[in-house]
């Protein structure tokens, strides 16, 4: 079940923040040191407790702050955990594992709860969001995980970025998902989370084989359909677009693209028709294109006559694309 918990810091008085987030901090299962230049006006927000299946989501948003985990930390209490931290916005100087390095906005770094950690924001307010996950969901050996620790991985291109951007709607979105979508999106969320590392761990020529390798054929199978489907999301507006194409770009038979999206329980044509019926939706609710004509929007997305989108479009929606536009746009005014 997918449930979010924010501990009200605002309610409190701006000089006892700080100590009520350093309080928060102590009560945790993972102790460690902090402090702020902002002590006597600490503005932070925490959104945490999102369960994804086996995997938790959490958002931070901090002013200058030091945190500090030392050996002592560890020695008191240490669940044993990993963390994958994404930033959005902002840096951070951090020092984990053998690696002392700067983090940037849309850059990840995994850490580890057994090992010392120190991070420093001073150079304005960082958000981030990070994924808690225990050593059992990753299928690589400690010895190759303590290589990443403290590395700066990239959110900013290939898997990294699919998982950024997936992360980064599941937090925005959140109110859409219910409780029995949490399993399906936590095992997304850990898919693209282990071909990331994979990927990293076997940084070079050959990365990509390699990398899907150390995967299970379930988790190779799934990773590939996301990247599959993330490529046609970014290709909509091509008429070229077709099951064909998308095969031939990622060096795979027709069958197999066709049964990728079978396990999914529909196929490959009735799946991107979805998505620009939906990129559609977006454009005709978007009051800046209010007097773009329909037909052009329709165009955009790769439905040539206009009869046939009128059709596809009331029967995904329920309603006539006019009239769809006329609700949508009346209601934003």
């Amino acid at each position: 079940m997918m449930t979010v918990t924010v501990p009200q810091i605002d309610d409190i008085p701006p000089a006892e923040r700080f100590a009520a987030w350093r309080a928060l901090s102590e009560l945790t299962p993972i102790p460690m040191e902090l402090h702020s230049d902002h002590e006597h006006d600490f503005r932070a927000t925490v959104r945490g407790g999102m369960d994804i299946g086996e995997v938790m989501l959490t958002h931070t948003s901090v002013p200058s702050l030091r945190n500090e985990r030392t050996a002592a930390h560890i020695r008191r209490s240490d669940p044993e955990l990993y963390h994958l931290r994404l930033t959005l916005h902002g840096e951070s100087d951090v020092c984990h594992g053998d690696a002392e390095t700067t983090v940037g906005a849309r850059q990840f770094m995994l850490t580890s709860t057994s090992a010392p950690y120190l991070a420093v924001c001073e150079r304005g307010r960082v958000d981030g969001m990070t994924v808690t996950l225990h050593p059992s969901l990753l299928p690589f050996p400690p010895a190759d995980l303590q290589r990443l620790l403290g590395q700066r991985l990239s959110g900013r291109s290939g898997i990294g970025a699919m998982l950024a951007d997936f992360l980064t709607r599941l937090a925005t979105e959140s109110d859409a998902y219910g409780p029995a979508d949490a399993p399906r999106l936590g095992t997304v969320a850990l898919d693209l989370l282990n071909a990331l590392l994979a990927h990293e761990l076997d940084a070079g020529a050959g990365a990509e084989a390699r990398a899907e390798n150390r995967l299970t054929p379930e988790s190779r199978r799934r990773t590939l359909r996301l990247r599959i489907q993330e490529f046609a999301r970014q290709n909509l507006d091509r008429p070229g677009l077709t099951p064909a194409s998308i095969a031939a770009a990622h060096h795979i038979s027709l069958r197999y693209l066709y049964r990728l999206f079978e396990e999914q329980g529909h196929t490959v044509s009735a799946w991107i028709r979805a998505q620009r019926l939906e990129r559609c939706r977006r454009d005709l609710a978007d009051p800046a294109l209010g007097d773009t004509p329909i037909h052009v929007i329709a165009a955009r997305w790769g439905f040539s006559h206009a009869a046939d989108f009128s059709r596809a479009f009331r029967g995904a929606y329920g309603v006539p694309p006019r009239d769809f536009r006329h609700r949508a746009l009346t209601a934003n005014r």
